[in-house]
């Protein structure tokens, strides 16, 4: 009886204890290679931790993950925690005074030390708070078809506009079908991350396409007028085209393109002999780009958030605290996603060589994780990016206005815009 009684209380203990744990509900992008790096690491919190328990799914399914979690805040369902977090989302979100300011909380300066990531933090900051840690940073590098250059007798990829104009000519002359690189993605908002804000980036040495202290537009300086024009000689001759069909680079109906590091894994299963034959360099620049200057490029980045809903902030940034800690966190990820961390110290940290010795076009990546810049903090990056796409970019695609004249019209609409 004695013995029952004491069974009984354990149990009842036990239940108390369970029962008692905070829960943490924290939220990952839909991606399957993250989705079993984030399992991992929750089951590995919750089977050490005795007081807080995280609750771990992905964004619910909807248009975006914006769409979802704008959504969820608007129902009183936010996270405690959310990841899949883009640097103008963040903004928004700030703005709106929904995110909690993770620079006010105890320890984030240590962290941001310890992981390696002060210069690359401060590139993400809004209003001078830090309201987002990024994740990872996938900078985005030039393809080169190595035959194809070689063919035309480039032993190196070609570095500026005019060495892309001779190579233009070149293909052109045997083949009008064929082309140089392709010089936009798309006509969707979110494309100029991956055409004209990368060549900004470029050629202005990762000046922002904002000024957000002054509520204009950056858009009209000698670099950007050199940037347009580039985009505007293209098209006008021919040497590209507004539409070049699906796997245009593996398909060699053009020799360049702009990518991530994304496209590495798929490169090497479905085009395994393509792959071979692949040279990566960074964007292209102006002809006078000093060529003992680095060359920045675009971060497609993700963050890390918290939510001002939640009730349990301590409990969630003490998590947070816990992932970044842990010695084999960023190593882990690295080989589940194949995507560069936030760091600045990828290529010489012992953690990360084995990786990069057997993944060579992933260190290639990682050489720019430094100079790679996310998109301006803005709350407003899908209208502006709207604007970049109607009056900068399309009319030097078709041809109906001149860069001039195109810079001078997206430069007033955008300015009216962050008015």
């Amino acid at each position: 009886m004695k013995k029952s009684i004491i069974l009984i209380t354990l149990i009842l203990m036990m239940s108390i204890t369970t029962f008692s744990k905070t829960k943490i509900v924290f939220w990952t992008a839909p991606n399957p290679n993250q989705e079993v790096f984030w399992k991992e690491m929750v089951e590995k919190y919750n089977s050490q931790s005795k007081d807080i328990e995280i609750q771990w799914s992905t964004i619910p399914a909807a248009g975006s993950s914006e769409e979802s979690i704008l959504t969820a805040i608007a129902s009183g369902r936010a996270p405690d925690i959310s990841t899949n977090i883009f640097s103008g989302f963040a903004a928004q979100l700030s703005e709106l005074e929904i995110l909690v300011p993770l620079s006010d909380m105890e320890g984030f300066d240590q962290l941001i030390k310890n992981r390696k990531m002060e210069n690359i933090i401060k590139t993400w900051e809004y209003n001078k708070k830090s309201y987002i840690i990024p994740l990872y940073s996938n900078s985005v590098l030039m393809w080169w078809r190595k035959d194809i250059l070689k063919e035309f007798g480039w032993e190196t990829p070609p570095r500026t506009y005019s060495d892309i104009y001779k190579l233009s000519k070149q293909i052109q002359e045997k083949d009008k079908n064929n082309y140089s690189i392709r010089v936009i993605q798309g006509r969707n908002w979110n494309d100029r991350w991956f055409d004209y804000i990368t060549y900004f980036y470029a050629a202005t040495q990762g000046q922002s396409y904002l000024d957000l202290d002054k509520y204009r537009a950056n858009i009209s300086g000698e670099q950007a007028k050199e940037i347009a024009k580039f985009i505007e000689t293209m098209f006008q001759n021919k040497w590209t085209a507004v539409d070049l069909g699906e796997a245009a680079f593996y398909r060699g109906y053009i020799a360049g393109s702009l990518k991530g590091p994304w496209e590495i894994a798929y490169a090497k299963n479905q085009f395994p002999k393509i792959f071979e034959q692949i040279t990566l360099s960074t964007p292209p620049v102006p002809d006078n780009y000093p060529k003992d200057k680095p060359v920045y490029t675009f971060a497609d980045s993700k963050g890390l958030v918290i939510f001002e809903t939640s009730k349990h902030k301590k409990e969630a940034w003490n998590f947070v605290k816990w992932i970044f800690s842990q010695s084999d966190f960023d190593k882990k990820w690295l080989e589940y996603t194949q995507m560069p961390p936030a760091r600045e110290d990828l290529l010489e940290n012992n953690d990360f060589k084995e990786f990069f010795e057997k993944n060579p076009y992933a260190a290639e990546y990682a050489k720019y994780v430094k100079y790679a810049i996310p998109p301006a903090q803005t709350t407003k990056t899908v209208d502006i990016q709207d604007e970049m796409t109607v009056n900068l970019v399309e009319p030097l695609m078709y041809g109906t206005k001149n860069y001039e004249q195109a810079i001078k019209d997206a430069t007033k609409n955008i300015n009216r815009i962050l008015w």
